[in-house]
């Protein structure tokens, strides 16, 4: 009986209805199971890193005038946010008898206010959490992960997460060789103006010997 009334309710959807339900769902969805990985500190998020060949859009942060670098607008957690509010506000609408045309309107205008309010949120966690006694020399000789890829040469900063003094922070890092993707394992050799890592990425052995010690 169930069965019976889904279909039917879904049959007596126009198309565009069924499109904004569909976003509906499926992004709720990934939203509170990102939500739940969140609660059991098993949720890593991550910049939308876009590369092309060797040009590297994805390492440019998006962000906003009063902002650092630590306020970035596209990630998973946004996107995931512009789209489950997108979708239902397209719902809400249109199962109002509103027009397409206001649909599509108020879908982008909860998306983006959505995807800014979670990206000023996370920046916010990062400054409470980068706050406090941290001496950011013990970062050095620590092994940690890239989460932005780090241009090579010192020509621009990428982000790395790496634990200082017990805790898993997010920093800015340069290197002074080849590019580091997303993902690779790194070392830190020195500290630049106070504030920046300069690190180096590890070689196998090296990584063999960190992942023995886990």
């Amino acid at each position: 009986m169930p069965a019976l009334f889904l279909e039917d309710w879904w049959g007596a959807l126009s198309d565009p209805e069924k499109i904004y339900w569909t976003i509906s769902i499926v992004f709720s969805v990934l939203f509170v199971i990102q939500f739940v990985l969140s609660l059991l500190g098993l949720d890593h998020d991550h910049d939308i890193d876009l590369d092309h060949g060797d040009a590297d859009f994805g390492h440019a942060d998006h962000t906003l005038d009063g902002f650092d670098s630590d306020f970035t607008i596209f990630s998973l957690r946004s996107i995931i946010a512009f789209f489950t509010f997108f979708g239902w506000a397209g719902v809400l609408v249109l199962s109002s008898g509103g027009p397409l045309f206001l649909a599509i309107i108020a879908s982008f205008g909860s998306g983006l206010t959505a995807m800014f309010l979670v990206a000023y949120i996370m920046y916010m966690f990062i400054q409470l959490q980068s706050s406090g006694n941290m001496d950011i020399d013990n970062a050095i000789d620590q092994v940690g992960d890239v989460y932005l890829v780090i241009p090579p040469n010192k020509s621009a900063q990428g982000k790395v997460h790496i634990k200082i003094q017990g805790r898993l922070r997010e920093m800015a890092a340069l290197t002074d060789g080849k590019q580091i993707p997303t993902g690779s394992r790194i070392r830190v050799i020195d500290i630049i103006d106070n504030e920046l890592l300069l690190v180096e990425p590890l070689d196998a052995e090296l990584l063999l010997l960190e992942k023995g010690k886990e």
